[in-house]
């Protein structure tokens, strides 16, 4: 282990003390607790939208149409804006990003507000947060590192802390959306939302970064984007771990379109209940990030990727057989855990074995994953609900994701063997010393 390394190993902590310290970083504090705020606004909207769709047209279809038109250009735009983002101060990058996200949800409020919004319009707005997310999420992923001070062995517990931020808020955004909405509109929810933006970015404009170092491109996009496509398809343990991840997201993760129909006609709810529905998957989300806040390490991760996604897909078909209430909450709940779990240990395992100079190029497969496969699953899932019905859309949705997950673990031993050594460079865990036998004698 070199000198560089030695300074890097974790040391033991009393306690859960080491649950916290991703938090020791002022930068990084400041930016959870701007999006802390801005979280809350942020699930208020998703719901909002979600019930204001199905309330206008009463179609499973269209509810897939503007969550593909929502998800689209991350699909198309990723690769380069992890271009983008390995050439930019990304702190810069993620203010005008927040900044834009604000501009959309306050005129999406004062669109609905005045009784003016229509279908048409909502496709406009959804594409044009789209565009935006595209380079935002890639942008916030590959901006953690930072925050942390490029200490890695810190990222595993940032994400988690981040996580488990998001999640806690997805705990409070639905259900006060839900009660908003039967109150009032859903307009009070993206003025919220649009309103909650300063706090995220009055924390990044306080932020004190230490001078970037600014490093000139030596190529043009093209030969980038395709330098990026080159690490990613020739590392095994990232190809894999992306191929199973884009399954879950195309797949699996679109069913959350189809929730205003399970509480309306499958368990014969209104608002309020979409609104339990998704923040029981947001209970299960924060369970998941709780437990990863207190590992102590990313070593032993990896076997929890194929897991999760086991758990998310039998916790799909058991929901879709469903007509209680209270069933179908405890099974969200697990669904959440699965898909949060599966979600931050790749998150997590990729962003500790990376490259720095590629990592926002990295990400932004990962972004592509997370949000640009999503829209294809929207159509998908609606296309399906409209065919065979939610509940039978959702059981065929787990039962892909269990196939894809059984395919993972039988690669987890070569994933492992690839890992190794850059666990072992990173001081994650301590280098194996190899006894070289005596020759034989003739």
């Amino acid at each position: 282990m070199t000198v560089e390394n030695q300074q890097k190993a974790p040391t033991e902590s009393k306690g859960f003390s080491h649950a916290w310290r991703a938090l020791r970083h002022r930068n990084f504090r400041l930016f959870v607790s701007g999006q802390v705020v801005s979280m809350i606004g942020t699930w208020m909207t998703r719901i909002a939208l979600a019930w204001l769709v199905y309330r206008l047209t009463k179609s499973p279809w269209m509810l897939g149409s503007i969550g593909f038109a929502n998800q689209i250009p991350s699909f198309l735009l990723a690769p380069v804006a992890g271009v983008v983002v390995d050439r930019m101060d990304r702190r810069r990058l993620l203010t005008l990003a927040q900044a834009l996200l604000m501009v959309h949800s306050l005129t999406l409020a004062a669109l609905t507000l005045s009784h003016h919004i229509t279908i048409p319009l909502l496709f406009v707005l959804s594409t044009f947060q789209g565009i935006v997310n595209a380079l935002e999420m890639p942008t916030r992923q590959s901006f953690t590192v930072q925050m942390v001070g490029n200490q890695r062995l810190d990222l595993s517990n940032a994400i988690a802390i981040n996580s488990s931020m998001m999640n806690s808020t997805r705990l409070i955004g639905p259900a006060l959306a839900g009660m908003l909405i039967s109150a009032t509109s859903e307009g009070w929810c993206f003025l919220v939302d649009g309103v909650s933006f300063i706090a995220v970015i009055a924390s990044l404009l306080m932020m004190r970064m230490s001078p970037a170092e600014a490093v000139p491109a030596k190529a043009g996009v093209l030969t980038q984007m395709r330098e990026g496509w080159n690490y990613v398809s020739n590392s095994f343990p990232i190809r894999s771990m992306l191929m199973l991840f884009a399954v879950t997201c195309f797949i699996g993760w679109p069913f959350t379109i189809l929730m205003p129909i399970f509480a309306a006609q499958v368990l014969h709810g209104g608002p309020h209940t979409l609104g339990f529905l998704m923040g029981a998957l947001g209970i299960g989300a924060f369970i998941s990030a709780v437990g990863l806040i207190l590992r102590r390490s990313v070593r032993g991760l990896l076997s929890h990727i194929p897991q999760a996604a086991l758990l998310f897909g039998v916790g799909l078909i058991l929901f879709g057989f469903s007509h209680w209430f209270w069933l179908s909450f405890f099974l969200l709940l697990l669904c959440g855990y699965g898909m949060l779990r599966g979600n931050n240990a790749t998150n997590t395992i990729m962003q500790t074995i990376v490259d720095e100079d590629m990592r926002g190029r990295v990400m932004s497969y990962y972004t592509m994953g997370l949000e640009g496969l999503a829209p294809w699953g929207s159509l998908l899932a609606g296309a399906m609900a409209r065919s065979v019905g939610a509940t039978h859309a959702v059981m065929i949705s787990g039962s892909i994701v269990i196939l894809a997950a059984l395919w993972f673990w039988l690669r987890l031993p070569s994933i492992r063997t690839a890992i190794r050594p850059i666990y072992e460079e990173l001081g994650i865990r301590p280098k194996e010393i190899l006894i070289e036998e005596p020759e034989l004698q003739n």
